[in-house]
């Protein structure tokens, strides 16, 4: 039997290197596509990926890649929340045109920006999506895009990532300050909010089992993830760290402050709505097709998670 053979997007970045990862250890040939390949390739620290060059936005560079490919994980993603309108569309345009030259199925990582309010607190897959933001707007438009473009593609709706590498993520952005332990966190919204937190791993490895399902041409799965409110991640915390861990609330009215003067924080400010209610996952669909979601525990999950960000302290790291 021939080895499957899988383009990855986005490969340096935290859904796409955890899905080149366990596509890997899965037995799939696994390509990843960056514009500095050998730089792309000494920093992820990944071996047994074959790196290529070429750009994202660039149609041809990215169907040249996906040559042979059974399946595309899009897993770009504009650093810092930066330029979201100018970026996502036609990078998302350039792997539609390269999974139909090459009939691969693309899989892609969803949002929860793509709803308002009306949706919440629990989103499932019937959900209208009425987004109240821009990059709730633009998350839209690339659904809209994938569901008309006639190939085959798996959407995989998460809550906020977190997990071992750090990345552009509310974890290790926001909360938790990377290259030290932890002795307070920075928490968006009010302590009692349940919020949904979906760990990598248990994304790149749900992604893995759905391929091994019959799977319709455009299909749709949520995941529930880690449903906690703001109290139990802070335990969380402190059991991992082995220590207290104060909070201070986000400080919205000074980002507000400088909000004109960066653009990474117009987008986080946008974001705020997601943090002040429940805003969660209806995973039965997932559950009915997989017999279970793959989950880790929250304790194990943040422990990795620190450990990749360089926040897990000396001696809890000698004990693991």
């Amino acid at each position: 039997m021939a080895r499957r053979q899988a383009l990855v997007i986005g490969a340096t970045g935290g859904v796409g290197g955890a899905t080149a990862d366990r596509l890997l250890a899965d037995g799939w040939r696994v390509r990843a596509l960056n514009r500095n390949p050998e730089t792309a390739a000494q920093r992820s620290g990944r071996g047994g990926l074959e790196w290529v060059a070429g750009d994202a936005m660039v149609a041809a560079d990215v169907a040249t890649a996906a040559e042979g490919c059974d399946i595309i994980v899009h897993g770009a993603n504009p650093p810092g929340y930066r330029n979201w309108a100018g970026l996502q569309l036609p990078m998302l345009a350039s792997t539609i045109a390269a999974a139909k030259a090459g009939g691969a199925r693309v899989l892609f990582p969803g949002t929860v920006y793509n709803y308002g309010e009306d949706a919440f607190p629990r989103i499932d897959e019937r959900s209208e999506q009425h987004p109240a933001t821009r990059k709730g707007r633009i998350r839209v438009a690339m659904e809209a895009l994938l569901r008309g473009s006639g190939v085959p593609v798996l959407i995989l709706r998460t809550g906020d990532f977190f997990g071992p590498r750090p990345g552009n993520n509310w974890m290790s952005q926001g909360l938790v300050r990377p290259g030290r332990p932890p002795t307070s966190v920075m928490y968006p919204g009010p302590l009692d909010v349940p919020h949904a937190w979906a760990y990598l791993p248990d994304v790149a490895e749900t992604f893995v089992r759905l391929l091994a399902t019959d799977l319709a041409a455009f299909d749709v799965f949520q995941m529930q993830g880690q449903e906690v409110d703001g109290h139990q991640l802070v335990a969380g915390l402190e059991a991992a760290v082995g220590g207290p861990v104060a909070v201070r609330r986000l400080p919205w009215l000074g980002l507000h402050m400088a909000a004109p003067f960066n653009e990474s924080l117009r987008e986080m400010l946008e974001m705020r709505y997601l943090w002040e209610r429940p805003v969660l996952l209806d995973n039965r669909r997932l559950v009915a097709k997989l017999g279970a979601e793959p989950r880790t525990s929250l304790a194990e999950a943040l422990r990795a998670a620190l450990a990749g960000q360089g926040s897990l302290p000396a001696t809890v790291r000698a004990a693991a």
